[in-house]
This record gives structure tokens, sequence and C-alpha cells, in this order.
């Protein structure tokens, strides 16, 4: 067998087995971040499935805050609608929004601040809330390898060929960015 040949075999098969390796990577990473949101839809479904008790505890106390309690509920539906990862991410900003009014309605009635179901419930979706923020930290962080990773060269090529495409980072809503206003 020719040396040239010999050479050019294995310069082929290391530019075959860079290309598999890059590839294999980029699912791992893409895999990654899909695992990632899906954390983050557990938890939102878990806040979702705990609204309907919250807004029935609350609805005792608070009759004239209708328009609230029905905010809340049309964004919960809003969100269990919801199907592509960016309508999720914007619906669930909405109903956060939603929820975080919903609980400062204890301010004005404190026979609700003294209702156990009422702080049972307030403490699971503060629970919740805090897995939610976590989530979408370690999604946030798997989008950010991800995307770096199709972004760099020679991986972009790989990426190009077989139409990897950024994915979107999880945001906070212009509601939850705003500092909360406090009185005394």
């Amino acid at each position: 067998m020719d040396i040239r040949l010999i050479i050019v075999i294995a310069v082929l098969a290391i530019i075959i087995l860079w290309f598999l390796g890059v590839y294999n990577k980029l699912i791992v990473l893409r895999n990654r971040v899909k695992d990632q949101f899906h954390q983050i839809d557990v938890q939102l479904q878990r806040r979702s499935d705990l609204i309907p008790n919250l807004v029935a505890t609350v609805k005792g106390y608070a009759k004239h805050e209708e328009e609230t309690l029905e905010n809340v509920v049309k964004a919960r539906s809003n969100y269990a609608s919801a199907n592509t990862p960016t309508d999720k991410m914007e619906a669930a900003n909405e109903l956060s929004s939603c929820v975080n009014k919903l609980l400062m309605l204890q301010e004005a009635y404190p026979e609700l601040k003294a209702n156990t179901n009422f702080l049972q419930l307030q403490d699971d979706l503060k629970d919740t809330e805090d897995k939610v923020s976590i989530s979408r930290q370690f999604y946030n962080d798997a989008v950010l390898k991800y995307n770096n990773a199709i972004a760099v060269i020679p991986n972009n090529i790989v990426a190009a060929l077989f139409h990897f495409k950024e994915e979107p980072f999880f945001e906070a809503s212009s509601e939850d960015r705003k500092a909360p206003k406090v009185e005394f």
C-alpha cells in the first residue's frame, strides 16, 4: 500500500471521528437544554396545580377582588394551553405576575393572613417558586453551553450542516424586573 494512501485514509478517519464527536456533543447539549426546560415545566405545572386551591381560599375572604382572581385563572389557563417553549415562557411570566398580585391581597385582608390553608398554600407556592427559579438558572446555563457550542469555530460548521438552532433564554418578565414598592 502506498504511504500517501495511508496518510489520506488516516486524515479522513480523523476528520470523520472529529465530525462525529462534535455532532454527538451538540446532540447531548441540545438534549440537556430540552431536559432543563422540562424541569422548569414540571415546577410550573406544580405551581399551576396549587393555584386553584389558593384562589378558592382567597375567594372566601376577598369577594370584591374578582378581577384579580379571574386574571389568575386566565393566566393559569394560558399556561396550560401553551405549546412551544417560547409560549410557555411568556405564559409562565404572566402567571408569576398574577400570582404575586394574588399574594399581595393578604395585606388587605388580615383574616386571610391567619388562615392556615392560605398560609400552607403560600408556603407551598413559595417553595415551588424557589424551585422554578433554580430550574430557570439550570436551563439558562444549559442554553448558554449549547449556544456557545454551536457558535464556535469549527463546531459551527457541523451545527449549520444539521440545522442546530440557538435556543432562547428564559428571561424574567418586565413586571418581575420592577422593584417592589414598600410602604410603611
